[in-house]
């Protein structure tokens, strides 16, 4: 049985005006693929690549009234496009990182302040936070960021030059750095 289209919209814009929704999501086409976009009354807090999967993680996190609200999405979906057309060379979002650990979120803070079309290390980035061995550390908050693209862990590299672990898959992390215009 398939839910009315009208009746589908009227029942997610009541459970939005009156407050009822902890998370809101979309799915976002990109050059990379399909992108889960999702944000809290805070700001964003997640971009996936596996959009299926990052579902249940949004409940746990953040609570169990996820809902697709498209609208929400609206401005995170622009900027996303403009960043993948090479208009755009840094975000103006708010973020939600309130599941993020410390330490994960002071890394995810200094990532931020990378530029566009720079990489660093994950020793950089270590010592940046006042911990300078801690770069495999930093890597497992890389591995782990919820905002990737946003908070660009696509620019950390290894300390040789090579590409590194990415969620989204290595190849995903280098179409971002070529388009940010990184030799590899």
């Amino acid at each position: 049985m398939t839910i009315p289209t009208d009746l589908d919209r009227r029942f997610r814009e009541a459970a939005e005006r009156e407050g009822l929704v902890d998370v809101a999501y979309d799915v976002a086409d990109s050059p990379i693929g399909d992108l889960l976009v999702a944000a809290t009354g805070r700001g964003l807090c997640r971009i996936a690549f596996r959009p299926d999967a990052a579902l249940d993680e949004l409940a746990t996190d953040f609570g169990t009234r996820v809902l697709k609200l498209p609208k929400r999405l609206d401005r995170v979906r622009r900027e996303l496009d403009e960043y993948f057309a090479g208009r755009r060379h840094e975000f103006d979002l708010e973020t939600d990182l309130s599941p993020v650990p410390a330490f994960h979120q002071q890394v995810l803070h200094e990532l931020a302040g990378v530029p566009f079309g720079q990489v660093t290390t994950y020793g950089a980035l270590a010592a940046k936070v006042g911990r300078p061995h801690a770069a495999r550390a930093v890597g497992g908050a890389m591995n782990r960021n919820p905002i990737p693209i946003v908070l660009p862990c696509h620019r950390v590299i290894g300390s040789n030059g090579s590409l590194t672990g990415y969620a989204g898959g290595l190849d995903k992390k280098e179409a971002l750095l070529r388009l940010e215009g990184v030799t590899l």
